[in-house]
């Protein structure tokens, strides 16, 4: 609990997000470093924006399969983004899917 949650963050930025995810659970440093931007940024994919505003648009469309009105707030944090981009995105009012994203997005 000692270390800098920016010391933390440096050290994130070469885990998977599986792995930045099981790291954030040992304390409020590690928790607070996984949530920050910068480390997230990096696991994007340069096309991010367009991507997301995609599944915005599927999104208010009404096909999210049900779950909700179809109306969504639009992911604050480079966290939310990439945790958007890895849920399927059900489009043409919920008749086709799109495969989550994050499983073509390379890490490295």
């Amino acid at each position: 609990g000692d270390m800098p949650e920016s010391c933390v963050a440096a050290v994130l930025l070469y885990l998977d997000p599986p792995e930045i995810c099981q790291v954030a659970r040992l304390n409020r440093a590690f928790r607070g470093a996984a949530s920050a931007d910068c480390v997230w940024a990096g696991k994007l994919p340069v096309n991010y924006r367009y991507l997301l505003a995609f599944a915005a648009a599927a999104d208010d469309e009404g096909g999210d399969g049900g779950h909700g009105n179809g109306k969504r707030s639009s992911p604050s944090s480079k966290k939310d983004i990439f945790a958007r981009l890895c849920r399927p995105t059900p489009f043409d009012f919920g008749n086709k899917v799109i495969e989550p994203i994050c499983s073509l997005i390379s890490t490295n």
